[in-house]
């Protein structure tokens, strides 16, 4: 099960850049774990620190209160790239809940969802302007209510967004691939009950 998503109030970073593609959000050199987590270190490695390690002062993320941000705003076709869920996983385990651009890559779209984390698109502009509010830093916190399917702006404006139903459905439900299928565990259970019963004979069945 994953932590479902409903009502998110928190630092928003503003990460004006386009293409920002997979290998910037998590370098290949780290894909090497299966575990999801211990990422968060690494999320936009090669932004993030120099060639020493040592932290870049200028990047968002390096920089206070967006060391504690929980949304990220980006430009065009943020994800884009190899279709590495380790994107997801880093972005999560440093903290990032929902992130809004104008577009998205599918298959980062997609994976974003599966993870528990919300993707808002939303027109240039309308990102431009959270942009600027995310500038204010700690008095400007931002309010992405999934129920309402809105952005709450720090002046009060509510920004409407569009979802799928179900992708909306199982992120207020905290429901990944795994979680829908225990749903059905009782009819699972079920089936492989009568199987044993009426398969008795089969080599692996076992009443």
């Amino acid at each position: 099960m994953m932590d479902a998503f409903t009502t998110l109030t928190g630092i928003a970073a503003p990460m004006p850049m386009a293409n920002v593609d997979t290998d910037k959000i998590i370098p290949a050199r780290f894909l090497k774990t299966i575990k999801r987590t211990g990422l968060g270190v690494h999320l936009f490695d090669t932004l993030r620190y120099d060639a020493d390690g040592r932290e870049r002062p200028d990047f968002v993320l390096n920089r206070e209160p967006y060391r504690k941000a929980e949304i990220l705003i980006a430009h065009e076709n943020f994800g884009c790239g190899s279709s590495r869920e380790h994107a997801p996983w880093a972005l999560l385990d440093f903290g990032i809940r929902c992130v809004i651009a104008p577009d998205f890559a599918d298959i980062f779209h997609t994976n974003t969802f599966k993870n528990g984390i919300l993707p808002i698109k939303l027109p240039r502009e309308i990102c431009d302007q959270l942009m600027e509010d995310a500038k204010l830093g700690e008095n400007a916190r931002m309010t992405v209510d999934l129920a309402e399917q809105v952005v709450v702006r720090p002046n009060g404006e509510r920004i409407p967004f569009e979802i799928d139903p179900f992708r909306k459905h199982l992120l207020l439900n905290g429901l990944d691939d795994i979680g829908q299928t225990l749903q059905h565990a009782p009819a699972i259970d079920a089936y492989e009950a009568s199987q044993r019963a009426e398969k008795s004979w089969m080599p692996g069945i076992s009443v």
